[in-house]
């Protein structure tokens, strides 16, 4: 006997996600094809946001929860097994997978994002024991919203100086504040951000030998006469927790004109520095860091920004690991590792939208009792 055919219209709301990811290509040869791309897709977004973190996993959710998956879409031949899974997965295009996923994130995210965060992770158990390198991940995340808006895999061989241009050019940033650690700190990123009507705030090392040196000397020498030379705005904040406490003072500097010729930057409109002292018990750290930024922005401003981006690591990465178990995952063949990886940025995604205060880890769980609230994610 035939599955009864599901209410499509009652349940379109939960599925509007699907609209974003029908032109994906489906590699598969089409006489061949038992499970359409879009079962297969919500088969494993839904065993996702359930708690799975393997295809053997994702495989017999498909079996004990056939009936729920049918309230969706019929199902006809049953899911697939978990080796035909890791092949679905291993040939769909990770690029354009990531093209739906942020055009689905830049659907349903409302507001524009406000500080957007780049930064890069790599799947330590990706690798292949012929010793190919594991899968580097560069993301990039909505500070405020705490939300992932895309991420691209980086190639080969390659490194985030090649991959951030490529996730840069999928987002719409207009208007957006992008910070990015120091591997980012580049002439050719900067301008693009501009280009892309945005503005950046990069951290600045040693990769930047001479820019980092001239910026430096230029604030040692201005703080030793008590920035009487030039134009500067300062902000101090103190927070304490866990017993630790840490005092920071966001100093920034505008009159860069000078720097912005001698190093041909574009957009360099003011430098910052931080200096922090963090208290733990009897145990002192001082530390000092410097960005460069194309806002004029007094230091009150510009020092949240430059503190939302460890929002990527703490709500991103740390998530990831501690919550999705991103560190212990042996997805390795092809495009798998990548695209596993955006289906787990989905159900974040979904889950943080998801009303009540209960934790993410504890709202997976009930997505595995609860069939109802498991379904109402997919409309979060």
């Amino acid at each position: 006997m035939e599955p009864a055919e599901p209410d499509f219209a009652a349940l379109g709301e939960a599925l509007v996600f699907l609209d974003y990811f029908k032109d994906m290509p489906d590699p598969r040869q089409r006489g061949k094809v038992m499970y359409s791309l879009e079962e297969v897709l919500l088969l494993c977004l839904l065993a996702v946001l359930a708690g799975a973190e393997t295809f053997v996993d994702i495989a017999r959710f498909g079996e004990t929860k056939l009936d729920l998956l049918r309230r969706f879409r019929t199902f006809l031949h049953g899911t697939p097994s978990h080796d035909h899974l890791g092949d679905i997965l291993a040939t769909l295009d990770a690029a354009q997978f990531q093209r739906c996923f942020v055009a689905w994130v830049a659907a349903v995210t409302g507001a524009p994002a406000d500080v957007i965060a780049i930064d890069g992770k790599t799947l330590r158990r990706s690798a292949k024991r012929d010793a190919k390198a594991a899968v580097h991940m560069v993301s990039a995340f909505a500070a405020r919203q705490r939300l992932v808006l895309g991420q691209v895999k980086v190639a080969d061989k390659s490194n985030e100086i090649v991959a951030i241009p490529q996730l840069l050019s999928l987002l719409s940033i207009e208007g957006a504040i992008v910070t990015i650690d120091a591997m980012g700190c580049q002439r050719a990123i900067a301008a693009q951000i501009l280009a892309q009507k945005a503005d950046y705030v990069l951290a600045l090392k040693g990769n930047q030998g001479s820019l980092r040196e001239d910026v430096e000397l230029f604030a040692a020498e201005q703080k030793a006469n008590g920035f009487k030379d030039t134009a500067i705005s300062r902000h101090h904040s103190v927070d304490g927790d866990h017993g630790r406490i840490e005092t920071r003072t966001t100093t920034v500097m505008h009159d860069v004109a000078w720097l912005r010729d001698r190093h041909d930057w574009p957009g360099l409109t003011s430098v910052v520095m931080v200096e922090s002292m963090r208290e733990i018990g009897a145990k002192c750290e001082q530390e000092t860091r410097f960005y460069i930024a194309s806002l004029a922005s007094p230091a009150d401003q510009l020092g949240p920004v430059i503190r939302s981006h460890w929002a990527v690591e703490n709500s991103l990465h740390w998530i990831m690991d501690m919550v999705f178990r991103d560190d212990d995952c042996r997805v390795r063949t092809d495009h798998a590792p990548a695209n596993f990886t955006t289906l787990k940025h989905m159900a974040l995604n979904l889950i943080r939208k998801a009303p009540g205060k209960d934790s993410l880890r504890l709202k997976r769980k009930v997505a595995a009792w609860d069939d109802d609230f498991l379904a109402s994610l997919l409309a979060a």
